[in-house]
Order: structure tokens, then sequence, then C-alpha cells
């Protein structure tokens, strides 16, 4: 009797230009299926009416999805003015309309000013977050109200990049956990009139950003990562999958930008490969930090212990 197929063994993280209208797990199942993927995961959810990326992690690269949950994210978000609904975007059954006050563009950054840094965000009700097993769009769904804790939340910047009186579009940089549709509904409710998300596209994950404002383009020496959409991704497969691979995959490491580097020696790596405890010089004393062998070789994520010595935490290359 054969076995069946596991699917092909790769390692790496793409990023996925995640279409309307798929949840995060049904984008991943169609991407994992196009490779043949043994094992593949995602790295935080876009809800099904939001679009922009996913980052997919593949074989090795899965144990950094962790990491990648709580990295900081950045959107481009489209607001509308004087209306209130069920969900905070335009899928939910509308609550109340109300009069917008005539505003300029200063006077509507004014009210979202107070926004930026930290605050306390009170998760929404159509969320996926849990409350005594339950998802809170469950609850929501059943009629039920429940009482949500507030979290803290940093936007490190909100930046108005359009307002046309009734329509208003922000770029968004926050902390892990920040609920854009509670941000543009409490910037309504700061002006009395009520806001909703008429488009929502995460264009920033951690190390990776896309779709930069003119103004903030990057210089021509800083290569920028790219998303891929669904029909690209196929387009790419049909033509050569070796070669699509090479183009799409992104090595694991690419995740890990901002943290401190130690090369080791090869006597070290070698020690370290094996799960064993190294002395190594200069090693960071707080914090994980990426370890490199020979050869710039990828070893995984190491920590230093109380005695000194540099401990592997996560380790990615094969013995």
């Amino acid at each position: 009797m054969s076995r069946r197929r596991r699917g092909r063994e790769l390692n790496g993280i793409l990023l996925l230009d995640k279409p309307l209208g798929l949840s995060s797990n049904q984008a991943l199942q169609r991407v994992k299926y196009l490779f043949n993927a043994a094992k593949a995961g995602h790295t935080g959810s876009l809800d099904p009416e939001a679009t922009g990326m996913l980052p997919l992690c593949f074989g090795y690269a899965t144990r950094v999805s962790g990491l990648l949950l709580d990295a900081d994210k950045t959107y481009q978000v489209t607001g509308r003015l004087g209306i209130r609904t069920e969900t905070g975007d335009m899928e939910g059954a509308i609550v109340e309309q109300l009069p917008v006050p005539a505003l300029t563009a200063d006077q509507m950054d004014a009210y979202i000013a107070p926004f930026r840094g930290l605050v306390q965000q009170i998760p929404p009700m159509y969320s996926a977050l849990k409350v005594a097993g339950k998802r809170l769009y469950e609850l929501a769904r059943a009629g039920q109200t429940v009482e949500r804790q507030p979290r803290a939340i940093t936007f490190y910047r909100i930046d108005l990049l359009a307002f046309d009186g009734g329509f208003f579009e922000l770029r968004v940089h926050s902390s892990k956990g920040a609920y854009i549709r509670t941000l543009i509904e409490d910037i309504g409710a700061a002006i009395g009139c009520g806001a909703v998300v008429t488009q929502l596209r995460r264009i920033g994950v951690g190390p990776w950003l896309v779709e930069l404002p003119e103004q903030a383009a990057p210089q021509p020496h800083e290569p920028q990562p790219r998303m891929w959409t669904l029909e690209e991704l196929t387009e790419q497969v049909k033509a050569d999958e070796e070669s699509a691979l090479n183009r799409v995959i992104l090595p694991t490491d690419s995740a890990l930008a901002s943290y401190p580097v130690v090369t080791l020696d090869a006597d070290s790596a070698f020690h370290i490969r094996h799960g064993h405890p190294v002395f190594v010089a200069n090693a960071p004393q707080t914090g994980w930090f990426c370890m490199y062998g020979p050869d710039d070789l990828f070893l995984g994520m190491g920590e230093v212990l109380d005695d000194g010595r540099v401990a592997p935490r996560r380790l990615f290359a094969a013995l």
C-alpha cells in the first residue's frame, strides 16, 4: 500500500496580496495547493473584507509566525463620516445616520491627533477575539453583547492622506492587536457624527512595507518587497514552477531584520546546531538575536543564558 503524498518541502515566506472576500485561511489553502506545499501557515488574519499583505510561512519559516503576529502593522484605510453600522464597516446593518459638520482638512487632522501614540482601545464585538471560549463575532451574531477590557495600543503614525468633507483616507502604523475599524469609529465618535470603514488594505507587516506614499518613497539602494496576487502566482507556476518559487519565496530570515545578528565560527555553529549552548564574544545580553554560521548560513535564533553562554531557541538550518 503506497503512502499518501505529503507535498513538497518548501521553506521561506511569501507575501500574498489577499483578495477581497476570502478569509485568510482560504487564501492560505489556495496557495498551499498551488505549490503543493507540505506545511504552511499564515501570520495574523485579515478580515475577508480587507485586502493586502498576508505573509505565508512555509516549512521551517512557520517557526517565526508567532514573532510576526507580534510585529507592527501598517494599513491604508478609507472611512466615511455620518454613519454607524453594527460591524464598523459597510457589511453591517446601519444603526444610525447623522449630519456631518463642515470640516477643513486641518480640523479633521485635529480630531485625529489624540489617537496618535498610546491609547486604550476596546475590541469590537465583531472581532475574532475569544471570551469564555467563544469568538466575539459569534456572540454578536447571536444578539449578545459582552463586556470587553480595553487594550493598550500604540499608533505610531496616523497620516491623513485625503479628505473631501465626507470621506477620509488614512495611513496607519500601529502596534500589534490594533483594530482599525475601532479607530475609525472612535474618530467618528470624537467628531460627533459617527464613521465606518469603507476600504481597508494592509500594506505592511513587521519589516515589510509596500505601496508607500510618494512622500515616503524608498531610496534606490533600498530594495522593496512585493506582494503577489493569486492570479500572478498561478501564472508564475504555469510558466515554470521552480523559477516561480525562486522569485516569490523570501528567505526565512527576511522576517527578522529588526533583530541583532551574531556570527558564529564553524566550531560554535556545530554545537549550536546540535542544541548545545556556547560562549560567543560580543553577543547581545538581552533579548533574542539571529545566528549565522560560516558562509552566512542562517542557523536560527538564540538568547544569552544567565551564565553568559548563547543558547539556541529556534533552529532552522538542517544538520
